[in-house]
C-alpha cells in the first residue's frame, strides 16, 4: 500500500516534511512507501514552482477539495488556519499531522483535539524535537532513574531575528494569524520537551501551578516593500515563568526573539537527586550527562552510536546528523502509524495539553498572580 500525501503549505516547514518524505524510502528501509500526491496553497504561479521543487505530483488551492482524497493530511500552515482544516480532515476519517502550536487559542486547541477524540485516527501535533537522538537518550537515563528524583527543570528558547527594529513585520507578530508570540512559537517546542522528559508520574509529574510574564519591546514594524507604511505588533517578544511541578520539582521556563548572539538555542537543563542532563540544540548530536558520585563536571556524550536511538538508520558512528533528520524519524514514526492504525506520540493531546500550560502563562500575566491548573 502506497499513502498518499497532501500537504498544506510550502514554505518553512513545508521544505522541511518534504525532504523528510524524499529521504525516508533511503535510510527507512522498514517504512510505508509514500507519494507527495499534493501540495495545497493560495497563489498558484508560486504553488506550482513549489510543487516542482519539492516533488508533489499535483496542487490545489481549496483544501476542501483534498482533505477527504489522501490518506494522512499534513496542516503545516499559519496558526489560524490550522483548526478548520484539521477538524474537517478529521470528520472525513482522514489522519491529521499538524504544526505546533495546535492552534492560536485553547478552544480551537479542545475543539481539535475533541475531533481526533471523535475521529479515532492517527493524529500528530509537530513537535519534532522529541525525535533528537540525544533527547531520546536523555529520556532513557531519566526513565531508567539514572539522575533520582526530579528537583529542577530549565528550558530556555533564544533567538535573535527581531533585535533589529527595523526587521519587517511578519505574520508571527499578528495576534490574529499567530495567537501568541515567542510563547507559542517556541514556548511550545519547550513546555512539549518538559513534560515529554519528566511530565510521568514517576518523575515530577504535571505542572501544578505557574506564574509567567510577557513582555513586547518593539510595538510596530515596516512592511517589507512598503516605504514608511508599519503594522502594530501584537504579541508578545519574550515570556517566562517558573512552574511548579506535583512531585515539589521546580521549574524555569524563558524564550525570546531579542536574545543578541544567539540563533537558535533551545536548551534543557534537567537536575535530579542523583545527577543532571543538559541539552542544547545548537550541539544536538552531544548530550551532557552528570552521574552519581561524579561531582567534578559533567561528562559529554556524543549520541552517534549504532545503538542510539535511530542513529543505526544513518552513519557510522561519530558521523553527526543535523536538525533536518529530526523530521525524517518524525514522518517515519507518523507515517508507520497511519499504515498500522496504530497511534503517533505526540499526538493532538500532546499538543492540548501544552496549549494550556501556554494559556496559563497568559493568564498570570494578565491578573499578575500564581496560576493553579489542577
Amino acid at each position: 500500500m502506497t499513502l498518499e500525501v497532501g500537504v498544506l503549505g510550502y514554505r518553512f516547514m513545508g521544505k522541511a516534511h518534504a525532504n523528510a518524505l524524499a529521504r525516508l524510502p533511503m535510510f527507512f528501509s522498514d517504512a510505508p512507501d509514500v507519494e507527495r500526491k499534493v501540495l495545497v496553497g493560495r497563489d498558484e504561479e508560486a504553488l506550482s514552482e513549489a510543487a516542482d521543487q519539492l516533488g508533489f505530483a499535483e496542487t490545489a488551492t481549496d483544501w476542501r477539495e483534498v482533505v477527504d482524497d489522501v490518506d494522512v493530511f499534513y496542516n503545516l500552515g499559519p496558526n489560524h488556519v490550522h483548526a478548520e482544516p484539521s477538524i474537517a480532515a478529521l470528520e472525513a476519517g482522514t489522519p491529521v499531522f499538524c504544526e505546533k502550536p495546535l492552534a492560536p487559542t485553547l478552544e480551537e486547541a479542545a475543539e481539535m483535539a475533541e475531533a481526533a477524540r471523535e475521529a479515532g485516527v492517527p493524529n500528530g501535533c509537530a513537535f519534532n524535537y522529541r525525535f533528537v537522538p540525544a533527547i531520546r537518550y536523555a529520556k532513557r537515563l531519566i526513565d531508567d532513574g539514572e539522575i533520582g528524583e526530579i528537583r529542577h527543570v530549565r528550558g530556555r528558547y533564544l533567538q535573535d531575528w527581531l533585535v533589529d527594529p527595523e526587521a519587517p513585520w511578519a505574520w508571527r507578530l499578528d495576534e490574529e494569524m499567530a495567537g501568541s508570540g515567542v510563547l507559542g512559537d517556541l514556548g511550545a517546542h519547550t513546555v512539549d520537551l518538559v513534560r515529554f522528559l519528566v511530565g510521568g508520574d514517576e518523575h515530577a509529574g504535571e505542572i501544578e501551578r505557574l506564574s509567567g510574564h510577557l513582555q513586547t519591546f518593539v510595538d510596530e514594524r515596516p512592511v517589507e516593500g512598503e516605504d514608511s507604511e508599519t503594522r502594530p505588533v501584537t504579541v508578545d517578544d519574550a515570556y517566562s515563568a517558573q512552574l511548579e511541578f506535583a512531585n515539589g520539582a521546580m521549574g524555569t521556563l524563558e524564550a525570546t526573539r531579542y536574545a543578541t548572539g544567539h540563533k537558535n538555542d533551545h536548551t534543557i537543563e534537567i537536575q535530579g537527586s542523583e545527577g543532571s542532563l543538559r541539552f542544547s540544540l545548537e550541539r544536538l548530536n552531544e548530550l551532557e550527562v552528570l552521574r552519581r558520585g561524579e561531582n567534578r563536571g559533567y561528562e559529554t556524550i556524543l549520541v552517534t552510536d549504532e545503538d542510539d536511538p535511530y542513529v543505526d538508520h544513518w552513519w557510522p558512528p561519530g558521523h553527526v546528523i543535523g536538525w533536518e533528520h529530526t523530521f525524517v524519524h518524525e514522518n517515519y514514526e507518523l507515517l508507520s502509524a497511519v499504515a498500522n492504525d496504530g497511534t503517533f506520540e505526540p499526538s493532538f493531546e500532546d499538543g492540548l495539553a501544552a496549549q494550556r500550560i501556554l494559556a496559563a502563562v497568559e493568564d498570570s500575566d494578565e491578573r499578575g498572580e500564581w496560576v493553579d491548573l489542577g
